[in-house]
């Protein structure tokens, strides 16, 4: 019978998807894991099996919180849609300010996955996983859109996917421009530019 894990599972899930978010998978080496999640090597590939299973595991962690934030903040009835779009960006922003003062961007796990081509096409679980997340994550975005339809604070013009996908790509936009040391109130204006075509 093996030994127990002497370790958080969850902390170190969480740990790595904080390096894999900001350096990407190529870019994050296994010591930068071990250190970040506080672990040996061998424990973490003894649990893990492999820095891709590794990143795998963080990325279905990474995505399932950021979810439930953002559902949180976008299924809110108590807000106007429009507010909760808002509220939104300003989680980002406020998540961006609190890096640029320790001196780098925040960045953003399903953005780098993304950007990463080799890595979808090695390993058909990453591709569903960002697949999946996309989808959820727009339809909630198109919920909070049609009710700031509703309620006025959205315009009325607006058809809710196309406005989900906006509002995706800004924030998705406002991720990769903060790696280049973007001031934090210069993402806010660009993200309230980018918003003004939805809102009354």
């Amino acid at each position: 019978m093996g030994r127990p894990r002497t370790f958080d599972e969850t902390a170190v899930l969480r740990a790595a998807a904080g390096e894999f978010r900001v350096h990407g998978f190529a870019g994050t080496s296994t010591e930068q894991l071990c250190e970040a999640a506080g672990v040996r090597r061998s424990s973490l590939y003894n649990a893990f099996i492999s820095k891709d299973e590794l990143f795998v595991r963080a990325l279905e962690h990474y995505v399932a919180a950021v979810r439930e934030r953002q559902t949180a903040i976008l299924a809110d009835d108590a807000r106007p849609g429009g507010d909760r779009l808002r509220a939104l960006i300003d989680v980002v922003i406020d998540e961006e300010r609190d890096s640029f003062q320790r001196g780098r961007a925040a960045g953003c796990m399903v953005v780098q996955s993304f950007m990463d081509p080799d890595l979808r096409g090695r390993d058909g679980r990453v591709a569903r996983i960002l697949g999946r997340d996309l989808r959820e994550r727009t339809a909630l975005l198109a919920d909070a859109i049609q009710a700031g339809r509703r309620d006025g604070s959205v315009a009325g013009g607006v058809e809710p996917d196309e406005g989900a996908m906006l509002v995706n790509t800004i924030i998705s936009g406002l991720r990769v421009t903060a790696q280049s040391d973007a001031a934090p109130d210069t993402l806010r204006r660009i993200a309230l530019a980018g918003l003004h075509a939805l809102l009354n």
